[in-house]
C-alpha cells in the first residue's frame, strides 16, 4: 500500500437459498423414487422433463402426471470418448427419449457398445442406479429393450 491508499477487507457473499419448487421437486423425488413424471399442459399434452409454465401460453402448469421408464429414441449422436465430467467412462450414445406417456423427449444416454446397436425408433428402458438421491443421474441410463 501506498501512503494515503485506503483499503477495506471485502467479502463477497450471496445469502440466500434456493429451492426445487413443487414442479422440478416432485420430478426429483420421483427419480429418487424410481418413478418419471411429467407434467400436463392445457391441451392434455404431457411435458418430460416437467417445466413450471407452459411454454407456448406461459400459463402456471402443476397437474404431475406419471409417465413410464420406457420409450422410443427419436433423434440420438454417437460419443466415442467420454470426456471430463460425463458419468460414463466409455463411449454411449446421447439421445432424445420420448417416453410412453409423454409428448416432449428427455435428453439422455443409451448404453450400447457400438453404434451399429443404435437407430431411431428404437426401443429402450431406463436403467435405475441401486442407490438413488433424487438426481437425473438417478437413471444410469437408457438400455435397448428385447425384441417381442
Amino acid at each position: 500500500m501506498t501512503e494515503g491508499e485506503l483499503w477495506a477487507p471485502l467479502t463477497l457473499e450471496y445469502p440466500f437459498t434456493r429451492t426445487t419448487g413443487p414442479v422440478i421437486g416432485a420430478f426429483l423425488t420421483g427419480l429418487r423414487e424410481g418413478v418419471l413424471c411429467g407434467i400436463r399442459r392445457p391441451d392434455g399434452s404431457v411435458l418430460v422433463p416437467p417445466v413450471e409454465y407452459d411454454p407456448e401460453t406461459a400459463e402456471p402448469l402443476a397437474e404431475m402426471v406419471p409417465v413410464a421408464d420406457t420409450g422410443e429414441v427419436v433423434t440420438w449422436t454417437w460419443t466415442s470418448e467420454a470426456r471430463d465430467h460425463q458419468p460414463w467412462d466409455r463411449p454411449f450414445a446421447w439421445a432424445m427419449v420420448k417416453l410412453d406417456g409423454a409428448d416432449t423427449p428427455l435428453l439422455h444416454a443409451v448404453l450400447v457398445d457400438d453404434p451399429s446397436q443404435m437407430r431411431t425408433g428404437m426401443r429402450v428402458r431406463a436403467r435405475w442406479r441401486d442407490e438413488r438421491e433424487g438426481h437425473v443421474r438417478d437413471i444410469e441410463g437408457f438400455v435397448p429393450e428385447p425384441p417381442s
